[in-house]
């Protein structure tokens, strides 16, 4: 097998299927655009980007969600000769309550053309289809409970409210039938992500426990019938780091089962990989797989024992240019919340480079134009070449390590009360909710004419911007800046965050004249410890 994180950077959630000899993960994209990422593979490990369905506003608009709002656990299944996709958009997250919306789409490949959405329900998030034999099909989905602890539970559950299921109608497009709480969930608790497998006769319920930090695991229990009861495996968890701390791989949880055509069993997980001495994980919460085994009591064990998956092995080289020169935009690449990309960039407004329309600021839950791909590796390098001529100090453009709109920073070119064209460093350092900035470099350092290059090198928990005019040598700008706080621990406060960092071009107007913003030549390299 190959070595964990199979799917490296922020792909957090994984759900997988097999249709014939190829198998399919798709991951949680939160506020990224297009929402669903889908991956596959014939041999469980060298992966590709098949497809990232929900592409339209029809199917999704997430303007206005917040950050790490979004897409959330997404389920890819493989029946009646369609794929079936059931996903959460989540439009709030702070506070006792989640606005959480699941939906069903289908198409009958992974390229599609996938269908507009089926309104499902939105008691909880996490959803999950389940075809059983009988030809009947089954939405299970934890119950989000906003009153939290109460003493009219045994014992008391918090907001996490248990597993529910309910019988879905395929020809009337509609959930039928009485709603069955099937499972409470083990004395570790935050029950979700439910997947449910029916093997020798008996039906086995996956979950997700205990948070998605760093008491994550997976937990199992098996019912004769589907409504249950559900007895708990007899170790309660068969995947889980929460006891190996030393363990290279962290925050080990929520994945799904899938077979091989030989007999052969494998189980996706998520899982990070933190900064050492920092408990920081950059790249977000990442997608694993592990073997795993049916034992004579009926059990699934994690093959070779113990619960800890295996660790990651050196850092994974790759070195990718895209030129940006025509589009469509790389499937590596993505861009926030909105469904309309035509008012974010163009490959026909200039050609041989990707033009940003200056939107709202860098952070908007609603409006930014920001194209990005993911960080993949803890030491890693970007470069891109920038034309702007920006008319006043509201305009400006450039590099950003992103994370959310209270932790980034942002290497941009503007122009300062002078008339001059500078370069700026913005901050914001995980002062969440406040998210005010920080200008390392106060009022700017003045930019040489022309089109210019800027870098950065990130090493760890450090971040260093560069910048050059094309052919002459690289300058550093500005401090070396923490690297850490991007990421899902970052920052202050107690504020759920779910992503991961991405590198990219930005552009803002805040003055609403859309200045626009030409880029090319971007290239993203890490796994040799060396700059571009």
């Amino acid at each position: 097998m190959a070595e964990n994180p199979i799917l490296r950077g922020f792909n957090p959630d994984p759900s997988i299927c097999r249709a014939g000899d190829t198998y399919y993960i798709a991951t949680s994209t939160f506020e990224w655009y297009p929402g669903v990422r889908i991956h596959r593979s014939r041999d469980l490990e060298n992966w590709e980007i098949a497809a990232m369905p929900l592409d339209r506003a029809s199917q999704l608009d997430m303007r206005g969600n917040p950050d790490s709002g979004g897409i959330w656990a997404p389920c890819l299944s493989w029946a009646d000769g369609l794929f079936w996709l059931v996903y959460t958009d989540v439009k709030r997250i702070d506070g006792n309550y989640k606005d959480a919306h699941n939906y069903l789409v289908t198409a009958p490949s992974i390229e599609g053309p996938w269908s507009d959405p089926v309104y499902l329900n939105s008691s909880g998030f996490d959803p999950s289809l389940f075809h059983d034999e009988d030809g009947r099909k089954w939405l299970l989905n934890m119950v989000w409970d906003h009153r939290g602890t109460q003493p009219r539970r045994d014992p008391p559950r918090g907001l996490f409210g248990g597993i529910i299921a309910q019988e879905y109608d395929p020809q009337a497009r509609r959930l039928i039938g009485d709603i069955h709480e099937i499972f409470t969930g083990s004395p570790l608790g935050m029950t979700e992500g439910p997947h449910l497998l029916r093997h020798g006769g008996r039906y086995y319920l996956c979950t997700a426990e205990g948070g998605t930090g760093y008491e994550h695991a997976v937990t199992y229990a098996r019912s004769e019938a589907l409504t249950g009861p559900y007895e708990l495996h007899p170790e309660a968890h068969v995947l889980t780091a929460r006891h190996a701390p030393d363990n290279a791989l962290q925050r080990v949880g929520h994945g799904q089962l899938v077979d091989t055509p030989d007999g052969r069993w494998f189980h996706t997980f998520l899982c990070g990989r933190p900064l050492p001495g920092r408990n920081q994980c950059q790249m977000g919460r990442e997608t694993g797989i592990e073997e795993v085994e049916w034992r004579s009591d009926g059990w699934l064990y994690r093959k070779g024992g113990g619960m800890a998956p295996a660790g990651t092995g050196a850092p994974r080289r790759e070195v990718a240019h895209t030129p940006l020169a025509s589009g469509p935009l790389p499937l590596d690449f993505q861009w926030l919340r909105s469904p309309f990309p035509e008012r974010l960039f163009s490959f026909d407004a200039r050609p041989g480079w990707l033009r940003l329309f200056g939107r709202e600021s860098i952070g908007s839950w609603f409006e930014q134009a920001l194209v990005a791909r993911r960080q993949t590796e803890a030491q890693c390098s970007a470069e891109v070449t920038l034309a702007f001529d920006p008319p006043d100090f509201q305009a400006q453009a450039g590099l950003t390590a992103y994370y959310n709109r209270h932790k980034f920073h942002y290497l941009c070119l503007t122009r300062g009360d002078d008339g001059a064209r500078v370069l700026m460093i913005q901050s914001c350092a995980g002062d969440w909710p406040e998210a005010a900035l920080i200008f390392p470099l106060g009022d700017g350092v003045p930019a040489p004419d022309g089109p210019l290059e800027l870098g950065l090198d990130i090493a760890g928990a450090t971040l260093q911007f560069r910048f050059r005019s094309p052919g002459a040598a690289w300058q550093p700008i500005g401090p070396e800046l923490d690297a850490g706080v991007l990421s899902d621990e970052g920052g202050r406060g107690e504020h759920a965050s779910f992503t991961g960092t991405f590198l990219g071009m930005a552009a803002q107007d805040l003055s609403g004249r859309a200045t626009p913003a030409d880029f090319r030549d971007f290239r993203y390299r890490c796994g040799d410890g060396t700059a571009p």
